[in-house]
């Protein structure tokens, strides 16, 4: 799993790597939050996705990627539901 949080100044920069972010498969955790839970490869490709997007950025933007191992996290409040199977009848 990775997280990646940001803060871009621009607009429409922000809404255009938001937007790829969920494009690629990103849950929004909070408003510049993204949780990925995907495959390796799959991961790989997004984080050169967010590489890409580097070139655009300013000297006040920032993108933090955090790979975290799905085993040490611990999730509470509203969280824990988005792990959860939901069965429909």
């Amino acid at each position: 799993m990775i997280i990646v949080s940001y803060d871009i100044s621009s607009n429409e920069l922000r809404g255009e790597f938001s937007k790829m972010l969920i494009q690629n498969g990103a849950i929004r955790l909070q408003y510049s939050v993204y949780e990925f839970n995907n495959t390796k490869r799959w991961l790989d490709i997004v984080q050169l996705k967010i590489e890409a997007f580097a070139k655009y950025f300013g000297g006040g933007d920032s993108v933090l990627v955090f790979d975290v191992a799905n085993e040490n996290v611990k999730k509470y409040g509203n969280a824990i539901h988005r792990d959860a199977d939901i069965v429909y009848f």
